[in-house]
């Protein structure tokens, strides 16, 4: 495939899972929930999820909030990921994600959709963009107190 045609893939799923998001809402019941801001552009968003008895993985996975279209297709395409992993699992796909946003890694196959916003890593203004969701799903797993947005944003602006 060529260069051309696999940047109007990316773009095209981008738009895609934007337009059409398969994870928008609110999970029932929230087990944990963190709200996240991207100061330098604006996109904000709001990450519940859904945990199973023990606490241990993830069962559901929603998101609200506005954006640009690769802050909100990344969150929709990390929430569709996220479902069915353990919390440490889910953690080792943020530091994955991040490191394919510095070029270092790809996703293996069982989870090549989310190498869609690798394309994103070209335009290093719009990597917090992508980032947004991952880093607010990170400190919703990393606080189990946080079961209330209120709670507090967390920030990207450190990428």
């Amino acid at each position: 495939m060529s260069l051309g045609n696999l940047r109007d893939l990316y773009q095209q799923v981008i738009l895609e899972h934007y337009k059409k998001p398969r994870h928008r809402g609110k999970t029932e019941p929230v087990h944990r929930s963190q709200r996240g801001h991207n100061p330098s552009c604006g996109d904000t968003i709001e990450l519940t999820l859904q945990l199973n008895e023990a606490g241990d993985r993830i069962c559901d996975v929603k998101f609200s909030g506005e954006g640009c279209a690769i802050a909100m297709a990344s969150a929709d395409l990390m929430a569709g990921a996220c479902l069915g992993k353990t919390v440490s699992e889910a953690l080792e796909m943020v530091e994955r994600f991040q490191g394919m946003m510095k070029g270092e890694v790809e996703f293996p196959k069982e989870l090549r959709k989310l190498n869609v916003m690798q394309g994103v890593s070209q335009f290093p203004v719009r990597i917090k963009c992508a980032n947004l969701t991952w880093h607010t799903l990170k400190a919703a797993l990393e606080n189990p107190d946080r079961t209330q947005p209120e709670a507090g944003f967390v920030s990207n602006e450190l990428d």
